[in-house]
C-alpha cells in the first residue's frame, strides 16, 4: 500500500467567524490530499491529516477545539432549555441509591450512590447486615483528580482480605491494576498496566491476568505471586494470530480457571484447577475453523455450549473433565433452530437463556428431579439478564428486569418452589407506569423479512395520525441484541409527544444466529434497507411523518445511521450520530486499531478485493455525496479507541464541503472521555440533556 501527500489547497482553517449581528460559521477544514492505490484503484483522501495517534498534534486539536465552539456557539439559545432537560431527569431519580446486597464468603458486598456525587462508593457487611458498614472502594474518591474515571474490573480474592481492581482515567479503557488490602485499606506496591481480565487462582496469593497489544487487543495471560516484582511475572500464553483475542474467567464452581481464545467465528479453551495455580493449563479442543464452544463445571463434567455439527444457535453437549476433547463430546440439550441457546450451571440447577421470536425466555432445569420450567414474564416485551449470582449450591437465582415501561427490578427466584420476592424496584419520582404503553410491530424488508420494531410512547399524547413526533434507533452488529429497556432520560421525550421506537434490524442477534448472518459481511447491506423499511412503516402507518422523525446511532449503529442518510437523506428530519463508526475501509486498513484484524470477519477484510469492493459500496465517509443532508448533531470521544475521534471528524469536514443543503451540522468532540461519553452519571445526564436541546430544537419544540 502506497500513501502519498500530493498537495495543499488553503483554506481559511480553524476560524469560527462570529460577529455582532451575524451567525458564527462552521470551520472549514483544509485538504491535503492522501491517496492509497489498492486492487488498481486509487482512494483519495482530503482529511486524512485530522487522524493522530499520538493525540498531541496541536492542528489537529485546533480544528477539533474549532468545531466544539461552533458547536457551542450555536447551541448558546438552548441553554434555558438544556438546563430545564437536566434538571428534569436528575428530578426522577433517587441520588441516594443502594444496590440489593450479595452475599458471599461471609460477607455482604453492595454498592451505593449519594446525594450530589458522581460515582459509586462500594461497601460490604460482615455475617449480618445489621453490622458496621465497611467501605473498601469509594470511587469518588479516586476520580477526585481526574476528569474521566472508569473501574473496569473488581475481584475479591477468596478468603475476601485483597481486592484487585482496575481503572481507566483517560477514557482510551486501557486499564490499570492495582490490589488494595481490604485489612489495611491500603494498595500493595505492585501496579500492572493495560491489564483486561484478573482472575484469582483458590489460594489468594496468585492470581493471572491478561495484557493488550498495541492495538488494545488482551493478546498474553501473566501469573503473578503477591510480592513478586510485576517484571518477573510468568508469561504463560501468546495469542499471536490478530483476528483472536485472549480472555480469563473462573467456572462458577470454583473449581476451574479458564484460558480462553476467540476471534468472532471460532474460539478455543484451556483449564486449569484454581487450587494449583503453578500447573499446566490443559486444552479442552484445539480451534477448529468455525467451531465455537464455551464451558462450564459440575461435578468433574463439562457442560459446553457450542455450534457443532451446524447448531448455529447452540446447543448443550457435556463431556469428563478428564476426557474433554470434541470426540467425546455427547449431546444434554439437543439443537433447536429456532432457539438461541446460553446457560449458567448451578450445584443443582441448570439455567437456560432461550431466545425465540425475538424475546428472552428464561428456563430452569432440576438436577434432582428433572423439572423443568419456564419463569413467568407478564409484559410482551422486556429485557432481563442475571447478576449477583457467585454462589455455585444456591437454590436462589437473582435476575433484573425491566421493559420500556417498568423500571429496573431485582428479583430472587426461588428455583425450588418456584416462587420469586422483588429484592428493589428502581424509585422514579412522578412518573406512573400505567400512563405508558409499549408493544411490538413488524416492518416488511424489501425482501419480504418481517422486521420487529420495539415502541413506547405516553397514552394521553399518543395519536396515529402522523402528528407525533418520532425517534428511532437502532444497532444491528456483531449479533448483539438491542433489547427493550427503561430509561429515566427517555421520559422527557415521552412525556413531550415523542414516539420511542427500536428497530431490530439484521446484523443483532434479536432473532438467533441466522439473524445475525443476514446483517454481516455481504449481506451488511440487509441492515441499512431493513431500518430504511422501518422509517417507512412507520410513515405509512401514521405513527410520524418524514418531517417529525428523528434517528440515532451509535458505534456500529452509526455506521448504519450514515450509511442510510447516503442512501435516503430525505427520509429523516434530525439525526443523532453518537461515536459513529463511519470510516470503514480506512480503519481496517490499519492493523495497528482496535478495530480492524479481530473485525475482518464481521465487516470483511480491504486487502481482499472482492470484500473491498463491497464494503466500499456501503462505506459512509466513502459515500458521502453532493446531496441534500438532514439536520445532525455528530458525537465524538477525543480518547476513544473504538472509533478514533478522527473517523466522525473527518466525516464532518466531508459533510460539510459536499452537501448542499443549509441544515445545521454540529460536531461535539468530548476531550475528556472515550467511546462511551462521560464516567460520572451528572455528567451523563447533561449530554443527554444536550442531545435532547439539539433534537427539541431542530423540530421546533420549545418547551
Amino acid at each position: 500500500m502506497k500513501t502519498a501527500f500530493k498537495f495543499f489547497i488553503p483554506i481559511f482553517v480553524f476560524v469560527l467567524l462570529i460577529s455582532c449581528g451575524t451567525n458564527p460559521q462552521p470551520p472549514k477544514a483544509e485538504k491535503i490530499l492522501s491517496e492509497i492505490v489498492l486492487h488498481g484503484d486509487t482512494l483519495l483522501d482530503n482529511y486524512h491529516w485530522l487522524k493522530d495517534k499520538t493525540r498531541q498534534n496541536k492542528k489537529v486539536i485546533d480544528y477539533i477545539e474549532a468545531e466544539n465552539d461552533y458547536t457551542k456557539n450555536m447551541m448558546k439559545h438552548t441553554r434555558k432549555l438544556q438546563e430545564k432537560i437536566y434538571h428534569e431527569i436528575v428530578d426522577r431519580i433517587d441520588e441516594n441509591d443502594v444496590s440489593v446486597p450479595v452475599k458471599m464468603n461471609g460477607y455482604y458486598y453492595y454498592n451505593r450512590k449519594e446525594k450530589g456525587k458522581q460515582y459509586s462508593v462500594y461497601c460490604r457487611k460482615k455475617g449480618r447486615l445489621n453490622t458496621p458498614e465497611e467501605i473498601y472502594l469509594d470511587e469518588n474518591e479516586l476520580a477526585k483528580n481526574h476528569s474521566f474515571y472508569s473501574i473496569f474490573e473488581m475481584e475479591i480474592s477468596p478468603d475476601q482480605n485483597l481486592l484487585a481492581y482496575s481503572a481507566d482515567t483517560t477514557g482510551m479503557e486501557s486499564y490499570t491494576l492495582f490490589i488494595k488490602n481490604l485489612k489495611t485499606n491500603k494498595n500493595l506496591p505492585e501496579t500492572f498496566y493495560n491489564v483486561g481480565d484478573v482472575t484469582w487462582a483458590n489460594d489468594s496469593k496468585t492470581f493471572f491476568y491478561t495484557t493488550e497489544d498495541e492495538s488494545g487487543r488482551d493478546f498474553q495471560v501473566y501469573r503473578h505471586t503477591l510480592g513478586n516484582d510485576p517484571k518477573n511475572d510468568k508469561l504463560l500464553y501468546t495469542e499471536k494470530d490478530e483476528a483472536f483475542y485472549v480472555w480469563l474467567s473462573k467456572t462458577k464452581s470454583k473449581k476451574y480457571i479458564l484460558l480462553g481464545t476467540d476471534s468472532k467465528t471460532t474460539s478455543e479453551i484451556r483449564f486449569l484447577k484454581a487450587t494449583e495455580p503453578f500447573g499446566k493449563f490443559r486444552l479442552i479442543q484445539p480451534r477448529e475453523h468455525g467451531l465455537l464452544y464455551y464451558v462450564q463445571e459440575r461435578e468433574n463434567k463439562f457442560f459446553i455450549k457450542t455450534n457443532a455439527d451446524g447448531a448455529k444457535n447452540f446447543k448443550i453437549m457435556t463431556t469428563s473433565v478428564n476426557y474433554p476433547a470434541k470426540k467425546y463430546w455427547k449431546t444434554y440439550l439437543p439443537y433447536r433452530d429456532s432457539v438461541h441457546l446460553a446457560f449458567t450451571v448451578f450445584k443443582n440447577y441448570l439455567v437456560m437463556y432461550e431466545r425465540f421470536d425475538g424475546i428472552d425466555h428464561l428456563r430452569i432445569r432440576s438436577f434432582l428431579n428433572g423439572d423443568d420450567f419456564y419463569v413467568d414474564f407478564s409484559e410482551p416485551i422486556y429485557s432481563y439478564y442475571t447478576s449477583g449470582n457467585p454462589n455455585f449450591d444456591t437454590e436462589v437465582l437473582r435476575y433484573s428486569y425491566e421493559s420500556p415501561i417498568t423500571p429496573f427490578s431485582v428479583y430472587d427466584f426461588n428455583m425450588k418452589t418456584k416462587t420469586k420476592i422483588l429484592r428493589k424496584s428502581k424509585k422514579v419520582k412522578n412518573y406512573n407506569p400505567n400512563d405508558y404503553e409499549s408493544k411490538r410491530v413488524f416492518a416488511t424488508a424489501k425482501d419480504g423479512v418481517k422486521i420487529p420494531i420495539s415502541l413506547v410512547y405516553k397514552k394521553s399524547l399518543f395519536r396515529k395520525d402522523g402528528s407525533n413526533f418520532l425517534k428511532l434507533d437502532a444497532y444491528g452488529a456483531y449479533g448483539d441484541t438491542n433489547d427493550p429497556y427503561f430509561s429515566v432520560s427517555r421520559l422527557s421525550l415521552l412525556n413531550r409527544g415523542f414516539v420511542y421506537a427500536t428497530a431490530h434490524v439484521r446484523g443483532g442477534g434479536e432473532l438467533g444466529k441466522k439473524w445475525y448472518e443476514q446483517g454481516k459481511m455481504f449481506h451488511k447491506k440487509n441492515t441499512f434497507t431493513d431500518f430504511i423499511a422501518c422509517a417507512e412503516y412507520l410513515i405509512s402507518q401514521k405513527y410520524t411523518t418524514k418531517d417529525k422523525l428523528v434517528i440515532e446511532g451509535g458505534s456500529a449503529g452509526g455506521l448504519l445511521i450514515g450509511a442510510v442518510l447516503n442512501m435516503r437523506p430525505d427520509l429523516f428530519k434530525v439525526v443523532v450520530a453518537d461515536v459513529p463508526f463511519v470510516d470503514i475501509i480506512n480503519t481496517e486498513l490499519d492493523s495497528t486499531l482496535s478495530a480492524s484484524v479481530t473485525e475482518y470477519e464481521e465487516w470483511g477484510n480491504p486487502y481482499i478485493k472482492k470484500q473491498f469492493d463491497y464494503m466500499f459500496s456501503y462505506s459512509p465517509y466513502d459515500n458521502v455525496k453532493r446531496q441534500n443532508y438532514p439536520a445532525m448533531l455528530v458525537l465524538a470521544g477525543f480518547h476513544d479507541k473504538r472509533v478514533n475521534y478522527w473517523e466522525p471528524a473527518k466525516w464532518v469536514a466531508k459533510l460539510r464541503d459536499m452537501k448542499t443543503d443549509s441544515n445545521v451540522l454540529l460536531l461535539k468532540t468530548d476531550m475528556s472521555s472515550g467511546h462511551s461519553g462521560a464516567s460520572g452519571r451528572f455528567d451523563f445526564f447533561r449530554d443527554i440533556a444536550f442531545e435532547y436541546a439539539f433534537i427539541l430544537d431542530e423540530l421546533g419544540i420549545e418547551k
